[in-house]
């Protein structure tokens, strides 16, 4: 006998909110549904999935392996419904599209795919560069179009910008990390903790000017290039960051739970643009695409 799609739904659901009642709430279901579902679900599997303590569940070795596999599931069924309502376009030919490395890791694996459905018969070469070498790609018309990380974009007259996804940064850490029990969190509260700082495209300059802007700096533990690196330090209690929720993973690769929290002083989010070269007259497939990609973006956000 296999699982429903109901409960793998339902224990995505619990393992992501750490509790039965917030996974409830999010599925619209009582919380007595909630339990039979997972209960038939470890019945089926033959395995416990979760244990119980004081403040929710955690996630047993075999609900580690099983979590990784039911969220594959739960997003090809969620790719299968987006394919079959996908109208294709028979537009051809070939944009050159700039991206950073942020890009590429959180936004473009998913995009690609959105994009190939929608116009099976367009090619698109990607170029990762640096933001300032895409910029001047774009100004000398080597780049067609190029989404980027638009909140430290300098005003250029020769660069038109859209703001197509706004995500809210909040700060993460390990459910029994104090800052995460506290009614209201405000950065000169995270500063008096150890901080993870991630190291990765215009990150560090953005943490600076938001911090700088209270009069405070965070107390850097660690530092990484590494997103995983940076979920890792959290989920295993050894700091706290501040991140955005378009990178946001409940659990570290070792599958340990981490929880985000909103906070009360104001930090900018982290905004993802479409840049093209003002005044350059884009052809009927470019402004296609262009128009394309703020509709799945906001879909991925």
């Amino acid at each position: 006998m296999l699982p429903t799609l109901k409960q793998i739904q339902y224990f995505v659901a619990i393992a992501e909110t750490g509790q039965v009642s917030r996974a409830a709430l999010r599925c619209h279901v009582s919380q007595s549904s909630m339990t039979t579902a997972l209960k038939g679900l470890e019945d089926i599997v033959g395995s416990a999935l979760f244990t119980r303590h004081a403040s929710g569940v955690r996630l047993t070795e075999a609900g580690i392996r099983f979590l990784r596999h039911a969220q594959q599931i739960e997003q090809s069924v969620q790719e299968a419904v987006t394919a079959a309502s996908v109208q294709p376009v028979p537009l051809a030919g070939e944009v050159r599209v700039g991206v950073t490395e942020t890009i590429t890791a959180y936004v473009l694996p998913r995009l690609l795919q959105a994009v190939e459905q929608k116009f099976p018969r367009l090619e698109l070469q990607i170029v990762e560069r640096e933001r300032d070498d895409v910029e001047r790609g774009i100004q000398e018309g080597e780049i067609d179009i190029a989404l980027l990380l638009v909140s430290n974009l300098p005003q250029m007259d020769q660069i038109g910008c859209e703001t197509l996804l706004r995500s809210p940064r909040q700060l993460w850490g390990h459910p029994d990390h104090p800052l995460m029990q506290r009614a209201e969190i405000h950065l000169a509260d995270v500063a008096r903790h150890d901080y993870i700082l991630l190291d990765m495209d215009e990150h560090i300059s953005t943490v600076i000017k938001y911090w700088g802007q209270y009069g405070l700096a965070p107390a850097i533990r660690y530092q990484s290039c590494s997103i995983e690196a940076v979920r890792s330090l959290v989920a295993s209690g050894r700091g706290v960051a501040i991140l955005s929720d378009l990178v946001y993973r409940p659990w570290s690769l070792e599958g340990q739970r981490i929880v985000r929290r909103a906070l009360a002083d104001r930090v900018p989010s982290m905004d993802v643009g479409v840049v093209w070269k003002q005044g350059a007259e884009a052809n009927d497939t470019v402004r296609m695409l262009r128009d394309f990609l703020g509709l799945a973006l906001r879909e991925i956000g």
